[in-house]
């Protein structure tokens, strides 16, 4: 039986490509139907009702817009609302009864896709690929995402792969599968940064190489930033000067904004190599749009995109512990980092020259075939070769009083799992509500909603005494899996965690920048609650206290006394002053310690009688769990 391939994909923006691993120990790309190593990620629909895939489907694009769709990554795992901006300058036509949190669906013609679907058009043919080069089936893939890919993206692509017909192994983050193409050649110690700026996203990852393990220490990115934005910037420029000079508006002809479109690409792609260039556009009635542009004047345009990759930069660096000239190695990944300005940007924030010895297109596909290697058994070429990869966001959920209960922290080494304890936080809690929270902030409310599920059926006991374990998966290809359990009774409840079209790109972009922003403040909040919380714990306590026998054994002066520390406590417990709070607590804490060792001594008393120490309700002790909130019952 012939041995089964398993090849390396780069699902890219603007191009897509697939590789294997050659017998002689080094990764290539193999060509499409064409010759060309890269097949164009764009699906046209022609009048057979039949799906084109790649540079054949771009007179498609040029002459009959309505019939093609082009950077369908950028949609994956997005609402509506997600694409509003875009949708000015794509000319891409939604379907009309899309609802508010369901998936997109594009109009290619007179028939509907949803992006998964159309990039499961680009997947099977580089399968198809592969399958004529060998001439065997291909079955099996490692595919690549951008490292700030969310979970609804990842599961998009996901499902884009077993639509295709394959089966994904591994989605590998893209500047971790160019670390592992460049670190093929380069088997020593030291720090290597990935700069990726591609069509469409951008990722810095910073990771350390030491006898073949590739371990990712920090990575950062934007999930809505690339080569098609310095493209729009181009193409609006464009369309002005036309309104402008010769009075046509052009926006609504898609015709017209895909020939500007190729337009810019070119002159972009020729500002590269030369030092001025013209675009150049033929339009309506005979016309002809012609602007000469300058390398100079180009870079002073792009200025303002390029500088927002500065930002994750510094703070991938900042994460890893690492000062630039802490950092061994740089490479250039992504098409757009061929630009010059490009370069010396990144040669003025890393202090160094970037390594661009491999081509930036391919490097990306390489290395998804060198992980491909590994996961189908591995060659001679990568047997001591092991892949380590991060989460870029914290994991956690809700505790009582809205605040965040961290349980998988950011730039933690994925396939991760962590397990941590909670209990209730009122009497006779049935039912716990678990709420799945992504990002950095201290409370709830200002991070990303992942899951919610409750666990359901818990005999009635004490506030303080079930104890409910929470469990946190997040698999090899970053997609998390939350279980619960409450360990007395076993009752339990599991979810893994389904995509949420709905997320902003604001609101993956920015996480780790407001942590910095509002840390001070979320901080002095997250103390007020667990204040408070604290406060409600010894306020109940006391009030138990009171029917316990051993109340009646304090003096009148004790009672007294515990009473006016009660009223103070309770006076300050609505004020946003922890240090009020704190200080309240503690002068009560000190005021019914006699108070809590004559309830011991009563509770060993009635245990030593053949009663249990729960059936007397002692507690935990000092070091109970966070409470959680109780769910709602429907």
């Amino acid at each position: 039986m012939a041995e089964e391939r398993v090849v390396g994909i780069d699902l890219g923006t603007t191009n897509s490509l697939v590789a294997f691993m050659g017998t002689d120990g080094k990764p290539q790309v193999i060509p499409g139907e064409d010759g060309s190593n890269l097949v164009p990620s764009l699906v046209a629909l022609d009048t057979k009702s039949q799906i084109i895939v790649g540079n054949p489907a771009r007179k498609y694009l040029i002459e009959t817009p309505e019939r093609a769709v082009y950077s369908i990554k950028r949609l994956m795992g997005r609402g509506v609302e997600d694409i509003r901006e875009e949708l000015k300058l794509f000319p891409f036509r939604l379907a009309e009864d899309l609802q508010p949190g369901e998936v997109l669906r594009i109009k290619l013609a007179d028939k509907d896709y949803t992006p998964p679907e159309i990039s499961a058009f680009i997947l099977r043919q580089l399968k198809r690929n592969a399958e004529r080069y060998f001439g065997a089936p291909v079955k099996k893939a490692v595919i690549t995402v951008p490292a700030y890919f969310n979970d609804a993206q990842r599961q998009a692509t996901k499902d884009a792969g077993r639509i295709a017909g394959l089966e994904v192994l591994r989605l590998v983050n893209e500047p971790t599968a160019a670390a592992l193409a460049y670190g093929l050649d380069q088997q020593h110690a030291g720090v290597a940064a990935v700069y990726d700026l591609g069509g469409g996203t951008f990722d810095i990852s910073i990771l350390r190489l030491h006898e073949g393990i590739f371990e990712v220490i920090a990575t950062n990115g934007d999930t809505h930033l690339g080569g098609d934005d310095i493209d729009n910037l181009l193409i609006t420029i464009a369309l002005d000067d036309i309104r402008g000079d010769m009075g046509l508006d052009c926006r609504r002809t898609a015709e017209v904004v895909q020939a500007i479109r190729k337009a810019v690409i070119d002159a972009k792609i020729a500002l590269s190599s030369y030092q001025e260039t013209i675009i150049e556009v033929d339009l309506p009635g005979r016309k002809k749009y012609q602007r000469e542009i300058t390398r100079q004047q180009f870079e002073k345009l792009m200025e303002p995109i390029l500088q927002r990759t500065v930002g994750p930069v510094k703070q991938a660096m900042k994460d890893a512990g690492l000062t630039p000239e802490q950092i061994n190695e740089v490479a250039l990944v992504g098409g757009s980092t061929r630009i010059p300005r490009v370069r010396q940007m990144v040669r003025d924030l890393f202090k160094r020259e970037p390594h661009s010895e491999l081509n930036p297109d391919e490097v990306v596909a390489l290395g998804a075939a060198v992980q491909a290697d590994i996961l189908g058994g591995g060659s001679e070429a990568t047997k001591d070769m092991l892949l380590l990869d991060v989460t870029p966001l914290s994991l956690g959920i809700e505790a009582l009083g809205g605040v965040v209960a961290k349980i998988i922290h950011r730039n933690s080494t994925i396939p991760a799992s962590a397990t941590e304890h909670f209990t209730t936080g009122v009497e006779g809690q049935t039912n716990v509500a678990i709420h799945v929270l992504q990002g950095e902030r201290e409370l709830a409310k200002d991070n990303r909603s992942l899951a919610r599920f409750d666990l359901k059926g818990i005999p009635p006991m004490p506030a303080g005494l079930p104890r409910i374990e929470v469990r946190f998966l997040i698999d090899a290809n970053g997609i998390l899996h939350v279980s619960a359990r409450e360990q007395r009774s076993g009752k339990e409840a599991e979810i893994s965690v389904q995509p949420s079209y709905g997320l902003t790109d604001e609101q993956v972009e920015n996480m780790i920048l407001e942590s910095f922003d509002y840390a001070e403040e979320d901080f002095r909040q997250r103390q007020v609650i667990e204040a408070r919380n604290e406060a409600s714990t010894i306020l109940t306590a006391l009030e138990k206290g009171k029917r316990n026998p051993a109340w009646r054994q304090l003096t009148s002066d004790e009672r007294k006394q515990i009473a006016k520390q009660e009223k103070a406590l309770r006076a300050v417990v609505d004020e946003n002053d922890h240090h009020a709070v704190r200080s309240a607590i503690d002068a009560l804490n000190q005021g019914t310690m006699r108070l809590a060792e004559l309830m011991m001594d009563s509770a060993v008393g009635s245990a030593l009688k053949g009663k249990t120490m729960e059936e007397v309700n002692v507690g935990e002790g000092p070091e109970a769990p966070h409470p959680i909130a109780p769910a709602e019952i429907k």
